[in-house]
């Protein structure tokens, strides 16, 4: 039995597999609440799927990109569980996982969050023979993805309307833009991919998984603190 942890949003998704089977799946708008809801949630999850904690084979966490906090509560939640039941962890890009439930299709996929400062989050992907990804998770900005794209594309992940007009306005019908409803990021389909990893041995090392942040965090400088320099009197 494999768990399967994406908070990597604002939305936030868990699910529990066995035998490639979703046995129980949750997933829900938490904000910025992932340290308080994740373990509520995960046992709500066990409970649905009749199952222990100790059944768990494999962890199977999205890495990223995304949130600074939602990422290193997820990460470090599956790393603690990872750690104490002596189990696999498999980290799955969370741009992947958002592409992923679309591979059918045979078209390129291009998943795309906010990166804020006018920027995007971004990667591409294609089912072929196989399932590949053609470009790198990266930051980039609409106008210069949109300069990369020269056929039909699907646009999925969590795109803002400001992205969603920008990309209808350059690419116009190549851009398929599929509904927020559509593109809800689902954990199970992040299960599958981790699974896939795993039954080709490809573990992470639990010491050195790390959350792919794509941007430092904003570091805030310490106010500089006004030295009142006293002279002295002149007669």
């Amino acid at each position: 039995m494999q768990l399967a942890i994406d908070t990597s949003t604002e939305t936030a998704s868990i699910a529990i597999v066995q035998d490639s089977r979703v046995l129980a799946e949750l997933s829900w708008r938490c904000q910025q609440s992932h340290t308080t809801e994740l373990l509520p949630h995960l046992f709500q999850l066990l409970g649905q799927a009749k199952a222990r904690l100790e059944m768990v084979s494999a962890i199977i966490v999205a890495r990223g990109p995304g949130s600074f906090n939602g990422l290193r509560v997820g990460i470090s939640t599956a790393k603690g569980l990872a750690l104490s039941l002596g189990c696999p962890i498999i980290g799955i890009s969370t741009l992947e996982a958002a592409a992923y439930p679309h591979a059918e299709t045979g078209l390129p996929i291009c998943p795309v969050f906010s990166a804020g400062r006018g920027e995007i989050a971004t990667a591409l992907y294609q089912k072929r023979q196989k399932w590949c990804r053609l470009l790198a998770e990266h930051i980039t900005t609409v106008e210069a993805l949109c300069a990369l794209i020269n056929s039909k594309a699907i646009f999925c992940g969590e795109i803002t309307p400001d992205i969603a007009q920008q990309l209808r306005s350059r690419l116009k019908s190549k851009a398929i833009i599929l509904s927020p409803i559509a593109t809800l990021r689902r954990a199970g389909f992040l299960a599958e991919l981790g699974l896939k990893r795993l039954e080709a041995g490809q573990y992470d090392d639990l010491t050195t998984l790390q959350p792919l942040y794509l941007r430092r965090p904003p570091i805030t400088q310490p106010k500089k603190r006004l030295r009142i320099i006293s002279e002295p009197e002149t007669n």
